[in-house]
């Protein structure tokens, strides 16, 4: 299997105009093999992704005691410094930090939703428009592209398009800009800084838009690291574990890291498209055939993902 196959780039457009099952189909084939693929056409606005990037440099190059402001007063909304978090089994916390934003509701919105760590008001920084409006839009662009990827991966799996939107009514969207300071120093001890260290996502689907400069490795088949060297106008796609045990692991949620081994920096802006808080992942809603039984017990979204949240964010004990 080559690299081309392994992580292979799938074309969004027809789904755009409702051919689910021809993106579908490949869908199935990546998310099977590697639970990897780059799509094109996604409908992000190219000046849409750069103004994010813009803004939220020009965050990211402030004093640090300037971005600590507005570290999260709720999970992990708002600035998360270096050493924020740790990946199970990582020698050392990720060389990273990140900003944070999740559906934008205010403490008088009227909808009625339950009351739990990932939704909530969003922090912003103070006199920056412009950060806030940049993150808004791709925010808003991003979730529209969820949307219809979600389409295209009900019909991989023979469900109607539909069905994951019944899930869907207040998706925990989680949007992060995310800043890799330069990091070649790093590298010469005998334990390895990552960027990102070897882990698995939480949730059911993981869209990424990663810079020019490299780093994302995907473990194959072999166990060997495979880059997902960027590709102009894609975004990078992964399924997490949540639609790993939904489809009672027909699809694979892959172990992949980040190694900002460039000595400079790198950025990149990465999505958790996840269902409701109290969205029950039960393998059996998949059909499941009568000589398969559920690999898993239900769950539900919102308690599954805030345990790997917390998890995350231990001290490393001494």
């Amino acid at each position: 299997m080559t690299q081309d196959t392994f992580i292979p780039v799938i074309d969004l457009a027809p789904a755009h105009t409702g051919n689910y099952a021809l993106v579908g189909q490949k869908i199935h084939d990546a998310f099977v093999s590697s639970g990897f693929c780059y799509i094109k056409n996604h409908g992000i606005p190219t000046e849409c992704i750069e103004e994010l990037k813009k803004q939220s440099l020009d965050f990211f190059h402030l004093p640090l005691s300037e971005k600590e402001r507005y570290r999260p007063k709720q999970a992990v909304r708002g600035f998360n410094a270096l050493n924020r978090t740790i990946m199970y089994g990582a020698a050392r916390p990720d060389y990273k930090e990140f900003y944070q934003i999740g559906p934008e509701l205010s403490p008088e919105s009227e909808q009625k939703l339950p009351k739990n760590e990932l939704q909530g008001v969003n922090i912003w920084p103070e006199d920056r428009p412009a950060f806030r409006d940049a993150f808004l839009a791709y925010y808003k662009a991003v979730a529209e592209c969820g949307q219809i990827l979600l389409k295209a991966v009900a019909h991989s799996l023979n469900l109607e398009s539909q069905f994951f939107e019944k899930k869907y009514h207040y998706p925990l969207q989680r949007t992060q800009t995310i800043w890799y300071p330069p990091a070649e120093a790093r590298f010469e001890s005998e334990i390895i800084t990552y960027g990102v260290a070897p882990h698995t996502d939480y949730g059911c689907i993981t869209l990424l838009w990663q810079d020019d400069t490299g780093g994302l490795e995907v473990q194959n088949l072999q166990n060997e690291w495979v880059s997902a060297v960027p590709i102009p106008d894609t975004l990078v796609i992964n399924i997490g574990d949540l639609l790993c045990r939904w489809s009672n692991d027909r699809y694979r949620s892959n172990m992949h890291r980040v190694l900002n081994k460039s000595g400079k920096e790198r950025f990149s802006i990465a999505t958790f498209y996840d269902p409701d808080f109290d969205a029950v992942i039960d393998p059996s809603d998949l059909g499941l055939p009568e000589t398969e039984a559920s690999h898993y017990e239900p769950v539900t979204a919102g308690a599954y993902i805030m345990r790997r949240i917390s998890e995350s964010q231990k001290k490393k004990s001494a």
